[in-house]
């Protein structure tokens, strides 16, 4: 299958036997390919820096067995509400200060009310007119939902997968397949970029992440972004307890990802930690080209930003440049944020005190 290197069009009919032949390569023969494929579409030594922010945590109706967020089960998780707009700014300011090209806002919700979005659209734009590429994920959305984000400027909706079909009922039972694929149309419908990647290491069987990697490429249009996170387990979650996935598997994932979707960005997202640099290195040379940065993802932790600096200058690699914007929207700053409701006194931006990123 290397030939595959020098035909690495734009494909949407991937067939099942075409998956497992990669996923079957010899190590050293697919990591060649994953990385030729690579050097065509981007900057093999460059890798974009995410920062994700848990806006709403807990209290999730859904049942997803891998989430601490769920209020289904009792990890010690405390519920916190909808951050003010302005707090969101300050985190976007620093993220932005540590390297940071894109902030990405997460809300734990089944599906977001209308008066909640409205909230979150004021957040993407006190984050972009910092001069950072925005992303949401904030459970499924109809299409006039989708089209609202998009007129407010948001970059990137991220609705994940998650696994295969198959599996997925494992995994969850309070939303189906199909109404994450809807969902994934709605964005793609209202002209937003598409975040969408799975979780492997929650129990599936190989053919479940051959699966899920074939039903990403062959969507109409493959995800702008790829997230691939290895599971991180969380005491009191069903899948507490699990056996991970091999590191090796973990990186082959990353690379079949590369030679299926080559355009896309290929995100290392949860479970950096675990995984030491020598195999994070192993997925940069497989195609992997983004990060989640900072000490937390949501909930759980993430690398200090200190040592993936130290990491990128052993490898030789550099964040990516920081998006340039054209117009930047403006934002009111009356009260807190221009309109959330909070009530605290507008600071000036000496007087502003960045708050905490929370990172996932």
């Amino acid at each position: 299958m290397p030939e595959l290197a020098a035909n690495d069009e734009i494909r949407h009919d991937w067939r099942p036997e075409e998956v497992d032949a990669l996923f079957a390569m010899p190590f050293a023969d697919l990591i060649f390919t994953a990385q030729q494929i690579h050097r065509r579409h981007f900057d093999a030594n460059r890798v974009q820096l995410s920062t994700l922010l848990s806006v709403k945590t807990g209290a999730c109706p859904e049942d997803c067995a891998y989430c601490p967020q769920s209020i289904r089960y009792d990890t010690g998780l405390e519920r916190e509400e909808l951050m003010p707009v302005e707090q969101v700014r300050a985190a976007a300011r620093k993220a932005k200060d540590a390297g940071a090209t894109r902030f990405c806002m997460g809300a734990a919700w089944r599906r977001p009310k209308d008066r909640d979005l409205q909230r979150v659209i004021d957040m993407v734009k006190a984050v972009r007119a910092e001069g950072l590429e925005t992303c949401v994920t904030a459970g499924m959305l109809e299409a006039r939902q989708a089209e609202a984000l998009a007129e407010a400027g948001l970059d990137y909706y991220n609705h994940n997968l998650d696994t295969s079909e198959s599996y997925y009922k494992e995994i969850i039972t309070t939303r189906t397949y199909q109404d994450r694929l809807e969902t994934l149309e709605a964005v793609r419908d209202a002209g937003l970029n598409v975040c969408c990647g799975g979780i492997v290491g929650m129990g599936e069987a190989p053919a479940d992440r051959h699966e899920l990697l074939r039903t990403l490429a062959n969507l109409p249009e493959h995800p702008q972004s790829v997230p691939i996170n290895n599971f991180v387990q969380v005491e009191g979650t069903p899948l507490s307890g699990v056996e991970p996935i091999d590191p090796l598997d973990f990186v082959r994932t990353i690379a079949v990802a590369r030679i299926m979707m080559p355009a896309s960005y290929v995100r290392l997202s949860a479970g950096r930690e675990e995984m030491g640099e020598s195999i994070q290195a192993l997925c940069f040379l497989a195609g992997a080209n983004s990060i989640f940065y900072g000490e937390k993802l949501l909930t759980t932790a993430n690398p200090e930003h200190l040592n993936d600096l130290a990491m990128f200058e052993k490898l030789g690699i550099q964040p990516e440049a920081q998006p340039k914007y054209t117009e930047l929207p403006e934002v009111e700053t009356a009260g807190c944020c221009g309109g959330c409701g909070c009530g605290a006194p507008q600071e000036s931006a000496e007087e502003r005190e960045p708050a905490r990123a929370a990172v996932s």
